[in-house]
Parts: C-alpha cells; sequence; structure tokens
C-alpha cells in the first residue's frame, strides 16, 4: 500500500462546508471519524489519521478496485501522448474503444455513444427513441432509478429528489415491476417512444426484476414500434455477473447503458450501446447531440484494458459472488431479529434491515470498524455490499466478520 499523502483533514472540511455544503461536510466527518480519504489501492482505502477502511462500496465504481496498476499504466500511456482532443479531427482512441465495447456486450448492438456520467447515457437514450419515433411518451418503473439531471429525474422515481422540480420531462408513465401486462396496457393508452428498466434496482433496495415479465415488456414494446433501454449503469460489466444482464436473460434490447466501472475506476466514462434503428438520428446528423468531453481520449483509453481486466477477473467473480451468497445467509440465520432479508446477484447485493435507525447504525459500525459499503438512499432500511472482483478470499472473510460484528452491536446498542 502506498504511503498515505499528507492531507489536513480539518481543513478538507473547512472547505467542503464553505463551498458544498455544511451538510455534506456533516455526514463526511461522521462517516470518516473526522478523517479523510487520502490514498486508496485495490479494496483498500487509507485515510488522513491512518486508518484502513475494506471498499466494499464505492457505488459500483471500483470494481477493479482502486488504482488499479493495468489501468493506471494505460492514463499514463495516453497523458503522454494527447489527454484530450481537438473535436474538429477525429482521434484513434474513442473509436478503438467504442468497438471494442460493442464487440464486448454483443446482441447486435453496434452504435456508441460515450458521455461523462450515468446520466448522460440516459440522457442521449431517451432523447434519440424520441427522436427516432415521433413521439414523446416514456415508461419507466416504480423504484426505479436513472440519475439526477433534469431529463432522467423525470424516469427516478424518489419524491425526494423530485421535490420542486416539478413539472420535469412530460409524458412519463409508471408501471409496476410485477406486471406484465404493464407496457401493453400503457401503448394502448399513450404513443410510446421507448420502455427504460433496470434490470437489477441496485438504488431500490437491490431488486431484481422478474425476467419473464421483461421479456414480455422487450415483445409488446416492439410490437407497438417502441424501443427497449437497459439501465445497466451500475450492474452490468460482471457487476451481477454477466456483461449484460439483459441479453444474459435473453431479453430483445435496443440499447445498453453502462458506466461507473467502465472507466478502470480511474476516470468518468460511460455509454449507450444501441442498435442503428435507435441511432437513426444521430446517423443522419451526427450534431443533434454533442458534448465537448463525449469520447475524451484520457477516458476511453482504459476501455479495452478495463474490459480485458474484467473478464480476466470473471471466473474470480464467480467465487466472490458465492463467497457473499453463503456469508449472508449465515448472517441472516444469525441475526433473525435484525435482518429481515438478503438478496443479491453477482457481486452486488442488499441487506434489509428491520428500520432505518438499525440500517444506520450498522452503516456506523462498520465505518468505525474499518469499512465502507454504500446505503440506499431510496430505501433507508437497505445497505449495499459491492465486492470488487479483485477482492480476496482474506478480503471477504474480513467483510463477512466486519458485518456481523457491526450488526450485532446495532441490534444490542452496544
Amino acid at each position: 500500500m502506498t504511503e498515505p499523502r499528507t492531507v489536513d483533514a480539518k481543513e478538507t472540511f473547512r472547505r467542503v462546508k464553505r463551498h458544498f455544503s455544511p451538510a455534506l461536510a456533516v455526514a463526511g466527518k461522521f462517516t470518516g471519524q473526522g478523517a479523510v480519504e487520502a490514498s486508496a489501492e485495490g479494496c483498500r482505502v487509507t485515510l488522513s489519521d491512518g486508518r484502513s477502511l475494506l471498499d466494499f462500496g464505492s457505488y459500483a465504481v471500483a470494481l477493479l478496485g482502486h488504482r488499479n496498476p493495468v489501468v493506471a499504466d494505460a492514463v499514463r500511456a495516453q497523458l503522454d501522448v494527447m489527454p484530450a482532443s481537438t473535436r474538429s479531427v477525429q482521434t484513434p482512441v474513442a473509436p478503438l474503444a467504442a468497438e471494442r465495447l460493442a464487440e464486448y456486450v454483443g446482441g447486435g448492438l453496434g452504435r456508441v455513444y460515450f458521455g461523462c456520467g450515468g446520466a448522460d447515457a440516459v440522457e442521449v437514450s431517451v432523447k434519440l427513441a424520441r427522436m427516432a419515433t415521433g413521439r414523446t411518451t416514456v415508461i419507466a418503473v416504480d423504484g426505479a432509478f436513472h440519475g439526477k439531471t433534469l431529463g432522467a429525474l423525470a424516469l427516478t422515481d424518489n419524491p425526494r429528489f423530485r421535490a420542486g422540480l416539478e413539472p420535469l420531462l412530460q409524458g412519463v408513465v409508471r408501471v409496476s415491476p410485477d406486471d406484465p401486462e404493464a407496457v401493453a396496457k400503457a401503448v394502448r393508452e399513450h404513443d410510446v417512444a421507448a420502455v427504460v428498466f433496470e434490470p437489477v434496482q441496485a438504488e431500490n433496495g437491490v431488486r431484481i426484476l422478474d425476467s419473464a415479465v421483461l421479456a414480455q415488456w422487450c415483445r409488446d414494446a416492439h410490437e407497438h414500434g417502441a424501443f427497449v433501454i437497459a439501465d445497466e449503469i451500475q450492474v452490468g460489466l460482471r457487476r451481477c455477473g454477466a456483461r449484460s444482464v439483459a441479453l444474459a436473460d435473453g431479453l430483445d434490447v435496443d440499447c445498453v447503458l453502462l458506466g461507473k466501472p467502465l472507466g478502470g475506476g480511474v476516470l468518468p466514462v460511460s455509454a449507450a450501446v444501441g442498435n442503428d434503428r435507435l441511432f437513426a438520428p444521430l446517423l443522419a446528423d451526427p450534431m443533434v447531440h454533442t458534448a465537448t468531453f463525449s469520447g475524451h481520449p484520457l477516458s476511453t483509453a482504459v476501455i479495452p484494458v478495463a474490459l480485458d481486466l474484467i473478464e480476466r477477473h470473471a471466473e474470480d467473480g464467480e467465487r466472490i459472488a458465492a463467497a457473499m451468497e453463503q456469508g449472508l445467509a449465515t448472517l441472516r440465520e444469525q441475526h433473525p431479529d435484525a435482518v429481515v432479508d438478503t438478496r443479491g446477484r453477482g457481486l452486488l447485493w442488499g441487506i434489509d434491515f428491520r428500520s432505518p435507525e438499525l440500517a444506520g447504525d450498522v452503516l456506523t459500525g462498520l465505518a468505525q470498524h474499518g469499512m465502507v459499503v454504500s446505503p440506499c438512499l431510496s430505501r433507508p432500511t437497505t445497505i449495499r455490499l459491492l465486492p470488487p472482483i479483485v477482492a480476496t478470499e482474506a478480503d471477504v472473510k474480513e467483510a463477512m466478520t466486519l458485518l456481523t460484528d457491526a450488526t450485532a452491536g446495532a441490534a444490542t446498542g452496544a
């Protein structure tokens, strides 16, 4: 582990309070117990006070761990050549990344748009669907999370994030994830451009949607001439076992949205990977949707490397997933009064506690004893575990020990 650089935590919190938000400073000080991040490597983050945290959180970004040396080398190589682009002359870096990504995803999805964050990919996919069909209605799912930009927020189903902003993008219709006939009903009543869903709703407490229901939705949408978009920004790229959850489940989708670990845990980049029919507006006029940093060379240079590394560790991911499933089943058996349910797929797991207060106490206990996980803002009773695909058996064992101790402490008030 690299020695942490000297970091003044007190000054950091002062700046956060002054320039960002006082509430953000309080939350950060609470979680870090008065310390801030100083350095990171692999599955561990070193804080300014020298403590080391096991990172099974990071909102799915650190699939390959922190500062993966192979990814870092790719960044350095591109940095030494041309990290940015003129945007007037083509760069070879982004087209190569697009080719590799399209091959990786498969499913006949050969067109790619690169963004900087997940909401970028959501925005462009919905925009293209509306332009290609000439329709305005988009179907989203109860409990969905697709981002907080104004367009993506219209699809996100959380009143906390929408309060004071409505009306948002008009024409969004919500359907129950348990109703296989929901899309058929909606297309009879509305002029639908697209159906957008997450195969696994990570922010909604790791809710796995029924693939049979989704398959019926795909058929009904296509019969109506609408597009089907699978938002896998958090759950794709082997996070939930498959390269694409939707395609692995045999779903006939027109676009898969990817992000988070796509930049190897080092740089921000996202992608909408779709078919020619959805991308027809961009094929006709590539200027109808542009962004200065779309296809940024420094970010896209790491994509082929990240994909290769993910595949190299695919079997490790299966091993970690099996160990997590077994460990969480044991946790539930040992603490039935505290743990209501555990569920997950691959390297994404959710733990339901009996109350938001109990879940909060577990989060606090984990932070105090050396582990970072991700809460669910939409379901305060649930916490998420997102182990890196490079985690060792010892890392998983440590995580289960810390989780068991934190749960026991929270349940007893210790």
